[in-house]
């Protein structure tokens, strides 16, 4: 991770108009056709939530602008990125997981497995401060079509919220909300990972 000058970068305009702005944050919402995912988990035994965490981190590594996060006023360049999942532990609370992404689904399915079992016995959070971390929030026992207003003014990173999917005759779908900092990317550069995501969905083998 490097510190940028941010008038070096493509952000220099949006640094400049969205670094001190009062709600800087963007909220997308996305309605995905999860049926191959549901297919996949059920047939090779993967949990869900871990295979939408590996095509979150698919679909991000192929859009430059996640490697891009502002902090306090600096704008940080990584060289790698990781997804955050929130673990349910043993003192019947959350803490929060940091797993690093890798294009291998067997190794990011490895790591997801450990230390979500660590964080969840430990009941300590474990994070991955030189990456860029992606936020996500996997409420699947409640019928939920996103959420807005989650910015701290402390943390900055992208975050992703969905609730329980929902069977049809044909399909099944699943609602996400994706906000992001608007120094880090423009609609066109969220809207392009939103595609991406599903396109990762639909491809997993």
């Amino acid at each position: 991770m490097i510190e940028l000058n941010p008038q070096e970068t493509t952000r220099a305009y949006a640094f400049d108009m969205w670094m001190n702005a009062p709600m800087p944050m963007v909220t997308f919402f996305k309605t995905l056709d999860v049926s191959h995912l549901v297919k996949i988990s059920r047939k090779k035994h993967l949990k869900f939530n871990m295979l939408m965490c590996w095509c979150i981190g698919r679909a991000a590594s192929q859009v430059k602008e996640f490697y891009m996060l502002p902090v306090a006023d600096k704008l940080i360049r990584y060289d790698s990125i990781a997804v955050n999942t929130i673990v349910a532990n043993e003192n019947g609370e959350v803490s929060s997981c940091d797993i690093p992404f890798s294009d291998s689904l067997a190794t990011f399915n490895t790591d997801y497995l450990r230390l979500t079992r660590q964080v969840g016995r430990t009941c300590e959070n474990h994070d991955l401060t030189d990456c860029m971390v992606i936020g996500t929030s996997a409420l699947a026992q409640f019928d939920i079509d996103g959420a807005v207003g989650m910015y701290s003014g402390v943390f900055n990173n992208p975050f992703m919220i969905w609730g329980r999917y929902r069977k049809s005759l044909f399909k099944t779908i699943l609602t996400v909300s994706f906000q992001f900092h608007h120094t880090q990317m423009d609609g066109a550069h969220a809207a392009r990972f939103l595609s991406l995501l599903q396109e990762e969905i639909l491809m997993l083998m």
